[in-house]
């Protein structure tokens, strides 16, 4: 199986890796919303702002996610510092849709654009 770092075409100019990067957003952006949605249903599911961050699960994700871009070719520790900026957003996410839950069935709908799980 190909490594993904070796999906990276070489560019001859900022116009062909803007195109690339458009064309990875275009995948990356439903995957991220689907994620904020299982973070919807962990609000749900918890129930309790005191049980959304869970430290033990973060250092799993993390020690995942390293071993997933190193296996991958590319770098953990920049890998690390996107995920960890991911999570922080899903938390507050989800702190968010705690609330909204809370509030009752009246309250203004929450999304995931600049909230996390």
């Amino acid at each position: 199986m190909m490594k993904a770092i070796a999906q990276v075409r070489h560019c001859e100019n900022m116009a062909e890796v803007r195109a690339c990067v458009d064309a990875l957003d275009d995948a990356l952006v439903p995957l991220l919303v689907t994620r904020c949605g299982y973070m919807t249903q962990a609000a749900r599911i918890k129930g309790d702002a005191r049980l959304v961050h869970d430290q033990a699960r973060i250092d799993q994700i993390v020690a995942r996610v390293r071993e997933q871009a190193a296996a991958e070719g590319g770098n953990p520790g920049l890998l690390e510092r996107i995920y960890r900026a991911l999570i922080d957003c899903c938390i507050a996410h989800e702190h968010e849709e705690l609330r909204r839950l809370q509030a009752g069935p009246d309250s203004a709908s929450s999304s995931c654009a600049g909230a996390a799980p």
